[in-house]
C-alpha cells in the first residue's frame, strides 16, 4: 500500500500534475487521489491497471517497486498474468484469514485480486499462523477423501511458483477449474503446466496449464466437522475400483511408449 501511494504521487508530480488534473486523466474524483496518496485508501484492481498504463510503465513495477529519481523500468511483457494478492488486516494491521465458503467460490473467481470483496468476507483468527499470509478455502466433493466435502483448508500463499512441491497438496484458484484442492504431480518448471492428482484413485489426475492459474495456496491445516473414522476393511467395490484405476493407469502408460 505504502508503495502504491508513494508512487502515484511521485509519477504524478514528475508529469507536473496536479491531484484534480491527475484525476481528470484517469476518470477519479480529486478526493480519491488524495485519499490514495495519503494511504487512506487502495485503488482496485482495474483502476491500478488504468494508472499504470496511463504513466506507461508496468503493473508489476508500478505496484511492487518504489519509483523514484533512481528507479529502472523494467519490460512490461504480459500484464494479463501478473500476480496480486488483495488481503485485508485488523485494528492492529494483522493479516486477516479471510474465508471463501463453497458459496462464495464464484465470487472469489472474479474478486480475489479487488480488495474491497476480499475485505468482506470472513474472517478467522488462529494464533499459531502468524507469518505469511493464509486463507480459508472450503471444498466440495469425494476427490480428496478421507477429506469430505465440506472441510475447510486453510492454505498459505505461495508467491514463488516454483516453490511448488510435488506429492504435496495445494489449493489451486484457476480459470477453468475455479478453486480445487489437489495433490501436485510434478516440479512446476516455467509454469508451463502442472499435475494435479486426486488422493481418491477413483479419479484420473490431470494437468493445467500455467497461464490459466490465478492464486496458489499450500495447505497447511484443515477444519472439519467430521471426525476421523477407523480404517474400513476394502469391499469387493473399492477394490474392483482400485483395480480398474491401476488398469487405466497402466493402459496410459504403454500408449505413451
Amino acid at each position: 500500500m505504502a508503495k502504491i501511494s508513494s508512487n502515484i504521487k511521485f509519477l504524478r508530480k514528475k508529469k507536473g500534475l496536479t491531484q484534480q488534473q491527475f484525476a481528470d486523466q484517469v476518470g477519479i474524483k480529486r478526493s480519491l487521489v488524495g485519499a490514495y496518496e495519503e494511504e487512506r485508501a487502495e485503488p482496485k484492481y482495474e483502476l491500478l491497471k488504468t494508472i499504470a498504463l496511463y504513466f506507461d510503465i508496468s503493473l508489476d513495477d508500478f505496484i511492487n517497486e518504489t519509483i523514484d529519481d533512481r528507479w529502472i523500468a523494467k519490460p512490461k511483457g504480459n500484464q494479463n498474468n501478473l500476480r496480486i494478492l488483495s488481503i485485508s488486516v485488523d485494528k492492529e494491521d494483522n493479516e486477516n484469514i479471510e474465508m471463501v465458503p463453497l458459496k462464495a467460490s464464484a465470487g472469489y473467481m472474479n474478486g480475489y485480486a479487488d480488495p474491497e470483496y476480499v475485505a468482506q468476507l470472513p474472517k478467522l483468527y488462529l494464533p499459531m499462523f502468524k507469518q505469511g499470509t493464509y486463507r480459508g478455502f472450503e471444498i466440495k466433493g469425494d476427490s480428496m477423501l478421507p477429506l469430505v466435502s465440506g472441510t475447510t483448508i486453510i492454505g498459505e500463499y505461495v508467491e514463488n511458483w516454483a516453490d511448488v512441491k510435488p506429492s504435496e497438496t495445494y489449493v489451486i484458484l484457476s480459470k477453468s477449474d475455479g478453486v480445487v484442492y489437489k495433490r501436485i504431480g510434478n516440479k512446476f518448471k516455467d509454469n508451463k503446466k502442472l499435475k494435479l492428482i486426486s488422493d481418491n484413485p477413483v479419479y484420473e489426475p490431470y494437468e493445467i496449464n500455467g497461464e490459466d492459474i490465478l492464486e496458489i495456496w499450500k495447505a497447511k491445516a484443515y477444519i472439519s466437522t467430521h471426525l476421523p473414522l477407523p480404517t474400513p476393511e476394502p469391499t469387493m467395490e473399492s477394490l474392483t475400483n482400485m483395480m480398474a484405476q491401476m488398469q487405466r493407469s497402466i493402459a496410459k502408460l504403454e500408449g505413451n511408449n
